[in-house]
């Protein structure tokens, strides 16, 4: 088993397993983490402790096979113990150092704007595998992590587990310790998932893939809208808000002329009014598809829209296009190493 898919409360029930004191849980998890110990010879365990945890426990981290960096970020092509392949970025952020990690080798989605939906998913990400592109990105580019995006390539909720216990290492005080605020896992909108994640004993940060104000539009955009339309969707969210009093981010790419006219501001201010959201507009990245980006003009007017419709809203920096690491761009198939 590999020592980074563990929860500390795991991590305790291992050590009672084996017939050692739970507390030995806590000295490992800070060590990994904190201190960054890959020996477990480091921890001052007795020998027999130190040759179960060598016979039981492994400490590997993907493989980076591929390594970019701009200015202001960075993106790893990750080959992961079976041979698939994954992208994580590194975003460096005015408030710190943000990954951005993938939850799935591919993505069943099928979103009509985003490349990662252009390979079937093959398989879900184990909890370390999550947890790894974290730690290879701060060992990589030698740097504290601040804050984490699930937005890479995957669905995190339709990878429920992995993503719930990935949350609970970082933002754990004796794991990475990233505060819950700056964790924010992003939903096309499975809405059972979305209640399941409000109920968790203590969630992060929730961001929304709307991109369109009604069923008809966003099913063209967003086939998961067919089973869980925007009125379930925004409900769901509704649900979290008033649970955990935090505001949704609701994401909104920017298809010029298809979703980003005035009369799709006004529609979306209408659904969402009166609820604790708000629109993060988000510059279309150029990838296969058929889209374009609106121009600044038209995504100003649109934002000036919201704000007249009471809504609060934001643009979203563009980090990494340059690399092919923006949001929509990354992608896990062969061919990404010659990208």
């Amino acid at each position: 088993m590999n020592l980074f898919g563990y929860t500390l409360d795991g991590l305790r029930d291992y050590f009672s397993g084996i017939g050692e004191n739970p507390a030995k849980a806590g000295i490992l998890f800070d060590a990994v983490y904190k201190r960054g110990v890959r020996d477990f010879a480091e921890l001052g365990f007795s020998e027999r402790v130190t040759s179960r945890l060598c016979g039981d426990l492994s400490l590997e981290l993907p493989k980076i096979t591929e390594k970019l960096e701009s200015a202001d970020a960075a993106k790893l092509l990750l080959e992961l113990s079976d041979g698939e392949l994954i992208e994580t970025v590194l975003m460096r952020q005015r408030f710190g150092n943000c990954v951005c990690v993938s939850t799935q080798v591919g993505c069943n989605m099928g979103c009509a704007f985003c490349q990662s939906g252009f390979m079937k998913k093959r398989r879900d990400l184990a909890t370390e595998e999550i947890v790894g592109q974290v730690l290879a990105i701060s060992s990589a580019f030698d740097c504290k992590i601040d804050g984490v995006s699930v937005m890479g390539i995957g669905e995190p909720f339709d990878n429920f587990q992995s993503v719930s216990d990935f949350i609970a290492i970082i933002s754990h005080d004796k794991g990475l310790a990233v505060g819950r605020r700056h964790v924010t896992v992003s939903t096309c909108g499975i809405v059972p998932r979305i209640y399941d994640y409000a109920d968790l004993p203590a969630p992060c940060s929730l961001a929304i893939s709307l991109h369109a104000p009604n069923d008809a539009l966003r099913s063209r955009l967003m086939p998961i809208n067919k089973k869980y339309p925007i009125a379930d969707v925004l409900d769901a969210a509704e649900y979290y808000s008033n649970k955990t009093k935090h505001r949704v981010a609701l994401e909104y790419i920017m298809l010029s002329g298809v979703n980003d006219s005035d009369e799709h501001a006004r529609e979306l201010a209408k659904i969402i009014a009166g609820r604790d959201f708000y629109v993060n507009l988000i510059p279309y990245n150029s990838t296969d598809s058929e889209f374009t980006k609106s121009d600044a003009a038209r995504l100003a007017e649109f934002c000036g829209v919201l704000k007249d419709g009471g809504v609060i809203a934001t643009k979203r920096r563009e980090f990494g296009a340059d690399l092919k690491a923006a949001c929509g761009q990354l992608r896990a198939d062969r061919s990404a190493k010659s990208k």
